[in-house]
């Protein structure tokens, strides 16, 4: 039986993103209950520039153009639902990714090192700091994930993110997009962004550990640096283990899957409706 193409997704405000290998969509639910649905060609600079297709590269540009693609999808899904007067230009897209990558720097590279010299006294051996440090930024991680998973609205969004999954998961099993179909499928999925961030995480801790440990400046340098080394090599993980049945393979991936379990919630039906209406319009026709 031959695969059916990839499809993935990203939860919005009141909506669901889905792309496809042509287009992406964005369906979102109005106030008014209407559903909206903003469909795109879309292509990858891989197409262009093959070599960007190599292991490691596809990566670093994948992770790149999703956050490009999920921040238009999240400003267009603000102006739908009534919570922004107009979408996000380019320019502001850039600020925001910016910004977003600074945040992330400061939170998992910059804090967690610099707070571990003061365990340096007790610990002497580089690799072991540097497992330390790594073990505090897991820590900032799940605690951060915790933390916006107890807010009312990112619950909601968290709703639309197991609705995203149930119906990915139907499409794949070959089912009728139905809500009934999709209702039957489990909230969790191995190729999700959040198993990708935790495969970061822990590919992060293993990498850094080899790193020594040098002046702080030099620390934190390193650490950014390595950054694309770090996503390319956890984008291959990703990519291995959405295919595999590969039990040692399944194994890697089940804590990604029960932190899942925080950042997706049982959806209701008319929040599947939505899903399904994005997945329908990026989804490949059938060949005869």
């Amino acid at each position: 039986m031959t695969a059916k193409p990839t499809v993935g997704g990203q939860a919005v405000i009141e909506g669901v993103m889905m792309r496809g290998p042509e287009y992406v969509a964005t369906a979102v639910r109005e106030p008014s209950g209407k559903i909206s649905v903003k469909t795109e060609k879309v292509s990858s600079i891989t197409q262009r520039y093959p070599i960007l297709k190599k292991p490691m590269l596809r990566g670093v540009v994948a992770l790149g153009e999703s956050l490009i693609l999920g921040l238009k999808s999240l400003s267009y899904s603000a102006k739908m639902a009534g919570e922004e007067g107009e979408e996000l230009t380019d320019r502001e897209i850039l600020m925001t990714m910016v910004f977003s990558l600074g945040l992330a720097i400061v939170l998992f590279v910059i804090i967690p090192t610099a707070a571990a010299k003061y365990i340096h006294s007790s610990i002497t051996d580089p690799m072991w700091l540097n497992l330390a440090e790594g073990g505090l930024r897991m820590l900032i991680f799940l605690a951060y994930i915790y933390g916006i998973s107890r807010l009312k609205d990112i619950q909601r969004v968290f709703q639309y993110h197991g609705a995203e999954h149930k119906t990915i998961h139907a499409y794949e099993a070959g089912e009728k997009l139905t809500v009934e179909n999709v209702q039957k499928h489990s909230t969790l999925h191995p190729r999700c962004g959040t198993a990708f961030l935790l495969i970061v995480m822990i590919v992060s801790i293993i990498m850094f550990a080899f790193l020594g440990w040098p002046d702080l400046w030099l620390r934190i340098l390193s650490r950014v640096i390595l950054l694309p080394v770090v996503a390319g090599v956890s984008y291959e993980i990703i990519k291995i283990a959405g295919h595999s049945s590969n039990t040692f393979i399944r194994l890697a991936i089940l804590p990604g899957l029960w932190l899942q379990k925080i950042t997706t919630n049982q959806p209701d039906d008319e929040q599947v409706e939505v899903a399904i209406q994005a997945l329908e319009a990026v989804k490949p026709a059938p060949v005869n």
